[in-house]
């Protein structure tokens, strides 16, 4: 049965000086990844819980960055996806994971509302008068890659609002609070019933790897390395293109 913690709850275990593996114990995994793998992880958890059986797949989602200093902190889990090699880096440099494999990519577009009202249909205008926008954080991987995308446009651009993941600055454009949020294609495509993806062609220098590790304190290792390698195989790379990802 696949689970989801909330992204903060793994530090809480740490002071509370709990595990995140329930008694199930070796028939769990516990996997931290970042908030944009959200709805593919969801769907490859179930593929694999069903090539597995009595596996349960416990996922936390947040901004990787958050995550990768979770898991320097101590916080107990099996395996960590990241939405940049940066932020991996701060995993493997703290030898909390092995060597990581990049299994996918993802590239950005501008999210707007359904019709977009605004008219935009490049960064150039985002930093029009009067259009408020939302990023991610420069410190996540999202906003790094937005930052690398506005610089190859030469654009300045402040933003109204900056989040810690991705589907935060995108929930702002759900909720109509902004006019434009700058997130990836694949978060994009998820909620095509509230918004739409305007492409760029300057997402093009700001394409993300996405790498995986099992981690080397992991509670429970054969499942991590078992996971790592689901989602390479085929069927989970599937899963993934259909979301929108590019193979790496």
């Amino acid at each position: 049965m696949r689970t989801r913690l909330p992204a903060a709850l793994a530090a809480v275990l740490i002071a509370a000086g709990c595990s995140a593996q329930a008694a199930a114990g070796d028939e769990k995994v516990t996997v931290l990844a970042a908030a944009s793998l959200t709805g593919s992880f969801d769907r490859i958890g179930e593929l694999f819980e069903k090539a597995n059986p009595g596996t349960d797949v416990v996922f936390s989602y947040g901004g990787s960055t958050g995550l990768a200093q979770q898991i320097t902190a101590g916080a107990p889990a099996d395996v960590f996806a990241a939405a940049s090699p940066a932020t991996m880096t701060t995993v493997t440099d703290a030898g909390d994971g092995g060597t990581p494999v990049t299994f996918a990519r993802n590239q950005l577009v501008i999210a707007v509302p359904k019709g977009n009202p605004e008219g935009i249909t490049s960064l150039a205008a985002l930093a029009k008068p009067g259009v408020k926008v939302a990023m991610c954080a420069a410190q996540v991987p999202c906003g790094a890659a937005a930052q690398k995308a506005l610089s190859a446009a030469g654009v300045a651009l402040k933003p109204v609002t900056e989040e810690q993941d991705v589907r935060a600055a995108l929930a702002k454009v759900k909720l109509g609070e902004v006019d434009a949020a700058l997130v990836y294609r694949t978060d994009a495509r998820a909620a095509a019933a509230d918004v739409a993806g305007v492409e760029f062609p300057e997402s093009a220098s700001a394409i993300n790897d996405y790498p995986i590790v099992a981690l080397t304190k992991a509670p429970n290792r054969s499942g991590a390395d078992a996971f790592v390698a689901f989602v390479q195989t085929p069927q989970a790379q599937q899963v993934l293109a259909d979301a929108g990802f590019q193979r790496p």
